[in-house]
């Protein structure tokens, strides 16, 4: 079935399991700077914005390389801090079926300095 939402039809995903949506959408890697592109930028901007729905972990995704590597800032860890996932890691992410990671699909992309308020 196909969204009724302009451009926000969700990549292939493997290992989609029970989650209803995608983590990645192709409007949003398109948005998505490639790797290292904001290197020394001071306050970034954050584009995709995931989460579990079981703990307090959140992901704020700045940076893609366009195949699997997500940089970006990670808190609900003993030390919030920026840094690498793999997308492949958490679309997989599962416990009896049921995902582990979600994208807020309402998340707007801002700046860093705009979520740490």
């Amino acid at each position: 079935m196909k969204s009724p939402l302009k451009n926000t039809e969700p990549l292939k995903e493997k290992h989609r399991g029970l989650r209803r949506h995608a983590l990645l959408t192709a409007e949003i890697k398109k948005k998505l700077p490639k790797l290292y592109a904001t290197d020394g930028v001071k306050d970034k901007m954050v584009y995709l914005k995931l989460f579990s729905p079981y703990s307090n972990w959140t992901l704020y995704v700045s940076e893609f390389d366009g195949k699997d590597t997500f940089f970006g800032y990670v808190t609900g860890t003993a030390f919030p801090e920026w840094g690498y996932s793999s997308y492949s890691e958490l679309a997989k992410s599962n416990r009896n079926g049921l995902p582990l990671i979600e994208r807020d699909k309402y998340f707007k992309p801002k700046k860093f300095s705009q979520i740490r308020k």
